[in-house]
């Protein structure tokens, strides 16, 4: 697809720029082209000092390129520590890779230079990095909706918990997971998960539930639990 995007984008590539774009082999360029053709794309390849690949002129793909804004807010909201904890590191440089082939080349050009001037650090400071033995098992829990068994430490003691997982939070580097006990829905700190197993049952999804929302909510609600300060007050009648 992100061969097929570049080749959208410029009249002609030669294998050797295409190969250097996207990181790979030549011959690789020269499998995938053959791979579109079969597939019916109006590719072709020419040779001699102006030859290359080309793409039929006036063809293109039922995807709609994405905007020079659309390109640069994307490249702010990652979070690459939190994107490769949940083993998604491969995936979200290859989905970066076919939005910048989608561009272009004057938009992919400031798409980049949002990337050389803007980073997002999430976590805040004076913190250690948290260990979560347990994220991808919890993660892939909540993506399939399966019920979970964990041992979860809390003080110096531990707790066994059934849960049915409903999302994963991170909040200033710190991963939670939301999830239903028994009839409440609470947060739970990934980090202080000692042992997790994830069972066939199914989770139970209460209706209509928001993630966002809900969260929103729940930290309101702490934060007003902070805020309390014992007073004896004097009123005039």
């Amino acid at each position: 697809m992100a061969l097929l995007l570049l080749c959208g984008a410029k009249e002609r590539w030669t294998a050797a720029e295409l190969a250097a774009e996207l990181d790979v082999s030549v011959r690789t360029i020269y499998r995938d082209v053959d791979a579109l053709l079969a597939a019916g794309v109006p590719m072709w390849t020419t040779t001699g000092p102006n030859g290359g690949i080309h793409l039929l002129p006036g063809w293109s793909t039922q995807l709609d390129a994405p905007t020079g804004e659309e390109a640069a807010a994307l490249a702010l909201t990652g979070a690459p520590d939190a994107i490769a904890e949940l083993g998604l590191g491969a995936v979200a440089a290859s989905a970066q890779l076919k939005v910048r082939a989608a561009l272009p080349p004057e938009l992919r050009a400031r798409s980049a230079r949002i990337g050389e001037r803007f980073h997002l650090d999430a976590p805040g400071w004076f913190q250690r990095p948290e260990p979560v033995a347990y994220l991808h098992a919890v993660a892939d829990a909540v993506w399939s909706a399966r019920r979970i068994d964990v041992t979860y430490r809390r003080g110096d003691r531990t707790v066994r918990r059934r849960l049915d997982p409903l999302g994963l939070v991170m909040k200033a580097g710190t991963w939670y997971l939301v999830a239903r006990h028994r009839s409440e829905v609470r947060s739970f700190r990934v980090g202080r998960i000692v042992a997790c197993s994830v069972r066939d049952e199914t989770a139970r999804r209460p209706d209509e539930f928001d993630l966002a929302a809900w969260w929103t909510t729940s930290s309101e609600e702490f934060d007003l639990s902070l805020l309390r300060y014992r007073c004896r007050l004097s009123c005039s009648p």
